[in-house]
């Protein structure tokens, strides 16, 4: 099951009013599903969040990463934060390539 519908309640406000509850997301764990969404909200389509021009997309996406992060960062796992820090910059790397399939391998393997 999805964490979407958890990442979409705990989003800012400003962020959790374009929440499309249609949707569900493709990971079970809170924090990977909201660092993809704010992966997703910069660089494609999010798959939770609509009807953002894209200042608000970008910044929702920050959010997103931020909401993620804390949410581990409470955990006190240092290892996995940094893992984490690992995955979201190989895939902002990824399009800065021009490398797109680099960016849904790291995705693929974080499921895993």
């Amino acid at each position: 099951m999805s964490a979407l519908p958890e990442v979409q309640r705990e989003a800012e406000p400003a962020v959790a009013a374009h929440a499309d509850a249609t949707v569900n997301g493709r990971f079970n764990d809170f924090v990977l599903e909201a660092v993809h969404e704010g992966y997703l909200l910069h660089y494609g389509e999010p798959n939770g969040f609509t009807g953002m021009d894209d200042d608000l997309g970008l910044l929702a996406g920050d959010s997103l990463y931020a909401l993620g992060l804390a949410r581990l960062a409470e955990t006190g796992d240092l290892k996995a934060v940094a893992l984490l820090a690992d995955l979201i910059t190989g895939c902002a790397k990824a399009p800065a390539e021009g490398n797109e399939g680099a960016a849904r391998d790291l995705w693929s393997e974080a499921s895993r």
